[in-house]
C-alpha cells in the first residue's frame, strides 16, 4: 500500500522525470514516466545492474508484516533483502538518496522486546552506514491512502473514512500517503536535518516550500 501511494505521488510530481518501479509481480499501470523492472529475487540482482544505474533516489517501500513469523524469517525479508538491495544501489549510484520506510516504534537499540522493532532498528542502523549521498528512515504511523490506489485492504478503507477523527486525536501518529510521498521527494530536493523522520517530521517536511 505504501509503495503504491508513493509511486502515484511521484508520477504526479512535476520535478520527477522518470520512475523505475522494481517489483516481483506485475503492476497494472501505464504512465509515460513509468518503467517496470521485474526482479523475482531481490537477493539476486547481478543481471539487473545496468538497469538500476543512473537514478537520483530510491524510495524503498517493500515490507511484510511480522505477524506469525519467526525472527529469522522476518529478518531475512526485512534486513537481509533490504541491505543487499541497498548495497547494490550504493555501489552503482553513490550520489543517490536512499529513503527507507520503517515504522513508528522502531527500536534502534536493537535490544527491545518487540521482535519486528528490533529487526527494523537493525536495518535502519545498517542503512545509515552505507555510502549514499544521504539516507533517511521514515517511521510513518497510520496512513490514509491516496485516491486511485488499488492495493488497499478493507480495514484501511474503513479507517480512511475515519482519518479526520484519527488525525484530530492523534496528530503525531497519522499522515496521508500524499504527505509521505511528498516528504520523500523533498528529502531529495531539500534534504532534512534528521536521518530518522517520525510522523511529525514527515508531515512537517511535506508542507515545506
Amino acid at each position: 500500500m505504501v509503495g503504491e501511494g508513493v509511486l502515484l505521488e511521484c508520477l504526479e510530481h512535476p520535478d520527477i522525470e522518470k520512475v523505475l518501479m522494481v517489483n516481483r509481480r506485475p503492476y497494472n499501470l501505464k504512465h509515460p514516466k513509468l518503467s517496470e523492472l521485474m526482479v523475482p529475487h531481490f537477493l539476486q540482482l547481478d543481471k539487473f545492474e545496468d538497469v538500476l544505474k543512473g537514478y537520483d533516489a530510491c524510495f524503498y517501500c517493500a515490507g511484510v508484516s511480522a505477524v506469525g513469523m519467526k525472527e529469522a524469517q522476518y529478518s531475512r525479508i526485512t534486513y537481509d533483502t533490504t541491505i543487499h538491495f541497498a548495497k547494490t544501489l550504493a555501489r552503482l549510484n553513490p550520489n543517490m538518496v536512499f529513503t527507507y520506510v520503517s515504522g513508528q516504534g522502531t527500536d534502534t537499540s536493537e535490544g527491545g522486546r518487540m521482535m519486528w522493532a528490533r529487526v527494523k532498528g537493525k536495518t535502519e542502523n545498517a542503512l545509515l552506514k552505507l555510502p549514499f549521498k544521504a539516507v533517511y528512515n521514515f517511521r510513518p504511523g497510520f496512513m490514509k491512502p491516496k485516491r486511485g490506489q488499488q492495493n488497499i485492504k478493507t480495514i484501511f478503507k474503513i479507517m480512511a473514512a475515519l482519518y479526520p477523527v484519527i488525525h484530530a486525536i492523534l496528530p503525531n501518529s497519522a499522515s496521508t500517503l500524499k504527505e509521505v510521498g511528498l516528504a520523500m521527494i523533498k528529502t531529495v530536493q531539500q534534504g532534512y536535518e534528521k536521518t530518522i523522520l517520525e510522523v511529525k517530521d514527515i508531515n512537517l517536511l511535506a508542507k515545506r516550500q
